[in-house]
């Protein structure tokens, strides 16, 4: 005996959880009864293994003679289930029988009727296919007949009935392989009662249940994903002299930041909620800060909020103008948003000066503005991410003076003639960016947090293994920044 695939002919034991993406029903088991302990129906119908009667296998389903349009006398009813979506599909093909006048299939629906239970909660049929057979035509048939839009992926129960209809002569119809997308819901256990339905609540109708929904009244936004994560800051550094290396201390400019991105139902980017911390500065420079959003266009974007440019021309959807990239400039002065002291170097870079509490920031890029897309089009979560966050300062409001993490690419408004230029290397055409010879750098991106340097105290004076580190382009001593014995010097660490 050939085996094919059965995914109804399980044990009466059914356990209640189980379902299955199609319903699918052939007649390999040879025995009708074992599909009726299963929750099938079937009237007018039995199995064959006539070999002039099979389709498909061994065995195939055969009705009895039919000289009726009634929808009730031969047919094959599904279990209870939750119906998806696409086309019910199966095989079937007309008896060679003298004085057939008519053969055809008609395909209903039957929805749950609590109300019911003399009927076996059914109620009332709904006929959505017709197909008419060319009684000459003896081939074996695909019949499809499409989901209707009314019942399809729906949360309440249905069962479909195939229904097998002619009159005149004694054509038989043979049908086999049936396919019903959808969940198998009954409980053979339970004299084929539905499976308990759980009520799947979505306030906001998003598709996304309340239970998974991080905006349960926002059909626009479904989920947050963080960097580094919920709860936690990275650290970025900065050193303002480039392309010299000057005094070398990485406190010109230190900000902590995390990043959220919502996101809606479809997983296209909804908000960009980036939070900053400005923790110091021990900078002569009154340094400009931004971040680029690498290969996202300009025109992705609706709107960008909280940000403080400055005199920087910006273009009407909030990001900078005359970029073919996105470009956020989150501040263009430091010291506008963060003022010194007047006491000591800077600010939070002595030790003998007050510690000034950071400023907090929030820059939202709004990407699908209440669901209304941008010129450009919808960015997907799979297209921004934190590696197309691009940060950058700008040295002592001279745009041109872009300062970038190692290998980046500057914006548009760099300075192209300071690259190569004292101490610097770069290379953009050959994607070496922002490194002394030896691969130092001029900005450091530290994802679990740094401590920043006093001023006027080297990086590498203050932490032992920073040139191990950067020089071997980060495959040694990559925790070269953690507080582990021998690493650093307290001393010069604020």
């Amino acid at each position: 005996m050939k085996t094919k695939l059965f995914s109804i002919l399980i044990s009466l034991s059914l356990i209640p959880a189980m379902s299955f993406a199609q319903v699918t029903l052939n007649a390999e088991s040879g025995n009708r009864a074992i599909e009726v302990g299963n929750c099938w129906q079937f009237a007018g119908q039995t199995y064959t293994s006539t070999s002039s009667e099979v389709l498909s296998g061994s065995f195939s389903l055969i009705s009895g003679q039919m000289n009726s349009f009634s929808l009730t006398n031969s047919f094959i009813k599904t279990p209870w289930m939750k119906v998806g979506s696409g086309n019910i599909t199966f095989i079937a093909k007309i008896g060679n029988q003298p004085n057939t006048v008519s053969r055809g299939v008609r395909v209903s629906y039957i929805p749950y009727n609590a109300s019911s239970p003399g009927n076996g909660f059914e109620g009332t049929m709904t006929t959505f296919y017709t197909r008419d057979f060319n009684v000459s035509d003896l081939n074996t048939v695909t019949v499809i007949a499409p989901i209707p839009t009314a019942i399809a992926n729906s949360t309440t129960l249905y069962k479909i009935m195939v229904s097998f209809v002619g009159q005149g002569g004694s054509g038989k119809i043979m049908s086999d392989n049936y396919i019903f997308p959808g969940t198998y819901w009954s409980n053979p256990s339970n004299s084929c009662q539905p499976l308990p339905v759980v009520v799947i609540t979505d306030t906001d109708g998003d598709g996304v249940p309340d239970a998974q929904d991080e905006y349960p009244t926002d059909p626009y936004r479904a989920y947050n994903s963080y960097f580094p994560g919920q709860t936690s800051f990275g650290t970025l550094a900065f050193e303002d002299n480039w392309p010299i290396k000057g005094d070398y201390d990485f406190n010109d400019v230190v900000i902590a930041y995390n990043i959220k991105t919502v996101t809606n139902a479809a997983n296209q980017v909804v908000d960009l909620v980036t939070s900053f911390r400005l923790l110091a500065s021990g900078a002569t420079y009154n340094n400009g800060f931004g971040f680029q959003l690498d290969g996202i266009p300009s025109n992705k974007v609706s709107k960008v909020t909280g940000n403080k440019p400055g005199s920087l021309a910006m273009a009407s959807n909030g990001v900078e103008a005359g970029q073919s990239f996105a470009n956020i400039i989150v501040f263009s002065s430091f010291f506008g948003e963060m003022i010194r002291p007047g006491v000591g170097i800077g600010v939070n870079t002595d030790k003998a000066g007050p510690y000034i509490t950071p400023t907090n920031m929030q820059v939202t890029v709004n990407f699908i503005n209440n669901g209304v897309l941008p010129p450009g089009g919808a960015v997907t979560l799979s297209q921004l991410n934190f590696s197309n966050l691009n940060f950058y300062i700008f040295a002592n409001g001279d745009r041109g003076a872009e300062i970038h993490l190692p290998d980046r690419m500057p914006t548009e408004r760099v300075n192209p003639s300071l690259f190569g230029t004292g101490d610097d290397t770069s290379n953009p055409g050959a994607g070496r960016t922002y490194k002394t010879s030896n691969n130092m750098p001029w900005a450091i991106n530290i994802v679990q947090g740094f401590s920043h340097t006093v001023e006027r105290a080297a990086i590498n004076e203050a932490y032992n293994y920073f040139v191990n580190w950067a020089s071997s382009g980060g495959t040694q001593y990559a925790d070269w920044f953690l507080n582990l014995p021998g690493y650093r010097n307290a001393e010069l660490i604020y």
